[in-house]
This record gives C-alpha cells, structure tokens and sequence, in this order.
C-alpha cells in the first residue's frame, strides 16, 4: 500500500459506547449511547458501519459483530477532565486538559449587569436548560422585550438565543463578541455560542443554520498546528473552526447539517492536496443527543450509513479515513447532557476494503 498523505478524520458528535471507568465522578455511571440507541431501534440498520468493525469493538455487545471486519477498529478512552466538546476535540488532536473548563448553574448577577449594561439591553433566562425547551419558555416574552435569552448547561458555554426578527444575526453576533471578551479569568468559559432561531406560522421556533460558536485558543499546538507547519492543508468542515477557535485551519466550510457535511467532505476529498481533512457531524449530538431523542438518533445514524460507502469510494490510493467521536450524549439518559463514555475508533486506507 503506498504511504499515507491525507487523513480525513470524522467525528460522529457524541457517539459514546460506554461509560469510562469515571463515569460516576460526572454522574453518568451506566450510560451508553450507543447501547440506548440500538435498544430503542432493535431492527437498526447500520450495514456498513458495522462492516467497518463497529460491533467487533470491546464492550459492544449489544450490536452484533462480524467474522472478519474490513476496517481497524477499537475503542478510545478520554483522559482529559472533562465531557465537553472543546475537551473532546482537542485531545483527538493531541492536546490534553488536565483542569477541566468551567461550568456555572448560572452566572454571577454583577456579571450579567455588567454584560446588559455593556450591550445594552436586559437579558432573559440565565439558567441551565435544554436550547429548545428555553426556546419555548422565553420565546414570547425575547419577542415582546427584546431581550436576548441566555443558558448554560453541563458544559462550560455561554449560550445566546435570538428570534432574527428580533435580534437580527450580526448584532446576535456582536452580543456574543462582547460576551466572549468578558468571560475571562475566573469566569472563562469553553465557548460562547450564538443560536439564533426563527418563528413559524404555527408560532413554534426553529433553530437555523447560523450557529456560531467562540472558543477559547488551544494553550499549546494541536495536530492541526503541526499539519499547517509542514505547508499541507487543514481543511474544516462544519464546527471544527469554531472549536479550535480558527487556530492551524488552511480553508474551512460551514454545513447546515450531516448530509451537508458528508457532501462537503467528499468534495473535499476530490482535491488532492495532501494533508487533513476534519469534519465535526454536529446533528448527532444537537438534533438527537441534548434533546433525548434515541429513535431520531437511530435514524439519524442510520442515514450516516448510508452515505458512508460515498466516502469510502471517495478514498484516494494515499487516504485514511478516521471516524471516531469525542464524548458520548445518551439520549435515554437523565438530563439533556453529555455523558461521560469511551468512544469508538474505525478506520479505513485507502480502498483496501469496500462496503
């Protein structure tokens, strides 16, 4: 097989496998994601995932395995502190975070007076939520006030939601900009993250597409760094820009939802400009995971398997592709958070295999 030149490297947001051995220490002994996915879709049809090596992998045993996978396949535990996105993403790019990022139940009152006063507007909200139930709660009264609704959750974030009729995008942005300059010290945060939304006819809201999130710099190089050092590409598709706040990204593409990020990548990989293609499949874990939803997410899996054989025929003689994940989000457990769990690894070079 010729040497390897390009990696595409794809995270499934969220796809854990099992609780860590510390899964207890962040109150999620005994979930599994993917384990309350396949109990709540027993007839899932993931063909070509668990061809890749998906069920041989140690520790799923509730999915079927196979005599002789075509892909290398394993199963990763993180050992960083933490569950988060941000935490996840930098140590599948070599960064560890030994003092996890900082969560808040909600934000110190003299903060949030001094951001109000600083954007000039009052804020509604300020408490740990689900995106879409928040919505739902304060959706009338963003509307009738003006005022940008403002959640936490689990993970260290700052989130900002705005009707765009209300608020429209580039002043939702600059809100979340000056949020993102006063977050600092004591009160830093992972990321702050815009999530703008629009009303419907039937006065229900829907989240759009234009979801920015502010991280924070990784403290040291990444891969990426290391990648764009050696004058080869780096090439974002979906969040990963975000995540690692626009540090050792060549080119980057936003995406809509996994469908548009599969597409983005195949086009990507028609370039053949060595180095790392890295795509974030962010629907997973926004869509299916925060909002407890395991028949969605099983469906939601299931439609990544069916695009999947597209990527593998999209392979260059010197490509290896990568899916893993970067923290798990059980949809039947408590709450609407992540979950503390290994995650899978799979692999695939070149076309020595085919599905």
């Amino acid at each position: 097989m010729s040497k390897i030149d390009r990696v595409i490297l794809m995270v499934l947001d969220s796809l854990g496998i099992g609780a860590l051995p510390d899964a207890a220490n962040y109150g999620d002994e005994g979930a599994c994601t993917l384990g309350s996915i396949v109990k709540a879709n027993p007839d899932l049809h993931i063909p070509n995932l668990r061809r890749l090596g998906l069920g041989n992998i140690e520790g799923v045993d509730y999915l079927k395995d196979i005599p002789v996978p075509e892909g290398a396949y394993g199963r990763m535990a993180e050992v960083s502190k933490g569950k988060d996105t941000t935490t996840g993403h930098w140590e599948i790019a070599g960064l560890y975070t030994e003092v996890p990022f900082k969560t808040f139940p909600k934000f110190p009152d003299e903060f949030m007076a001094a951001f109000e006063k600083e954007i000039g507007r009052g804020t509604l909200g300020n408490y740990a939520a689900s995106g879409t139930q928040i919505i739902d709660e304060l959706g009338a009264e963003h509307k009738a006030t003006g005022k940008p609704i403002i959640y936490t959750s689990a993970d260290s974030v700052f989130q900002i939601a705005a009707n765009t009729a209300v608020i429209p995008l580039e002043e939702l942005y600059r809100i979340c900009e000056v949020a993102r300059n006063m977050l600092v010290g004591d009160l830093q945060v992972g990321r702050v993250i815009a999530r703008p939304f629009v009303e419907n006819e039937d006065g229900s809201y829907t989240r759009t597409a234009d979801r920015h999130d502010y991280a924070v710099s990784p403290p040291k190089d990444t891969l990426l760094d290391h990648v764009q050092q050696a004058g080869k590409l780096v090439y974002s598709v979906g969040k990963i820009k975000d995540i690692f706040n626009d540090q050792g990204i060549t080119e980057f593409v936003k995406t809509k939802n996994n469908r548009d990020g599969v597409t983005k990548t195949i086009l990507a990989m028609q370039d053949d400009r060595p180095g790392l293609i890295f795509t974030n499949l962010v629907e997973f874990d926004s869509e299916y995971g925060h909002r407890r939803d395991a028949a969605g997410y099983g469906a939601c899996l299931e439609d990544f398997d069916f695009l999947l054989p597209g990527i593998l025929q999209a392979l260059k003689e010197t490509d290896l592709l990568i899916l893993c994940a970067d923290h798990g989000n059980d949809p039947s457990y408590k709450g609407w958070d992540h979950t503390r769990e290994y995650v899978p690894l799979l692999s695939m070079a070149s076309r020595c295999g085919q599905v």
